[in-house]
């Protein structure tokens, strides 16, 4: 496995809709994409940023900002980071399916239990 970038960090929000208004109107952040009603995504200089509503009351709380880490292969970065010790929190899986490529991500717990992620970004072949 060899991480190649930070490639997300996680902002827990309580309002999507207020939110996007700040990092878009007030902060100038270009607005990507938004995947349900829970999540949207910004960037900032090459570093994606996530707004993330929690979806179980009182989860709020419990969030922190989340690194996501960028690999090219997500199946075999999350095993081999499993298998050496990782709590692992959530499986690869599929978040967003964009025109030209897929967004995947696992989540995993360091020592202390901080959320970190693996994520992947898979592109589409043009048909």
């Amino acid at each position: 496995m060899r991480i190649e970038k930070i490639g997300q960090i996680a902002i827990p929000v309580t309002d999507v809709d207020r939110a996007i208004a700040f990092y878009r109107d007030v902060l100038g952040l270009t607005f990507l994409f938004q995947a349900g009603p829970n999540l949207a995504f910004f960037d900032c200089g090459g570093v994606r940023i996530l707004l993330d509503k929690p979806e179980q009351p009182g989860e709020f709380e419990k969030h922190s900002s989340v690194i996501y880490f960028s690999v090219s292969d997500i199946k075999s970065s999350f095993a081999e980071v499993a298998e050496k010790g990782a709590e692992v929190v959530d499986q690869p899986h599929l978040i967003a399916r964009l025109p030209d490529r897929e967004v995947w991500m696992g989540f995993f717990r360091d020592p202390d239990k901080n959320l970190l992620a693996l994520m992947s970004e898979i592109p589409i072949p043009a048909s």
